[in-house]
């Protein structure tokens, strides 16, 4: 079995803004208009990134991207359809 952490089964696409700080995600869809999508793909949140929530203020979400931190407005994070990965045992 591998160690790399896999989407939970059956684990719903939700919006990256309602994901529980600590928790890891897989970037499944962006839904965004062509300019932000553009934006998002700089920011490195792309189909198959995986994130992970470290902060969420109400309006800013600030989310890890690898060894980047990002803020994003709620309303963009709304646009990214994110599906919640379990951990693997090693």
């Amino acid at each position: 079995m591998s160690d790399t952490p896999q989407p939970a089964p059956s684990s719903p696409l939700i919006p990256l803004s309602l994901i529980a700080c600590g928790q890891w995600v897989r970037v499944r869809d962006v839904t965004a208009d062509a300019k932000s999508s553009h934006r998002l793909q700089d920011l490195g949140i792309v189909r198959g990134a995986r994130l992970r929530m470290v902060q969420d203020d109400g309006r800013l979400l600030l989310v890890a991207v690898g060894d980047t931190r990002i803020g994003l407005a709620r309303g963009l994070a709304q646009r990214v359809r994110v599906q919640i990965e379990e951990e693997c045992a090693a």
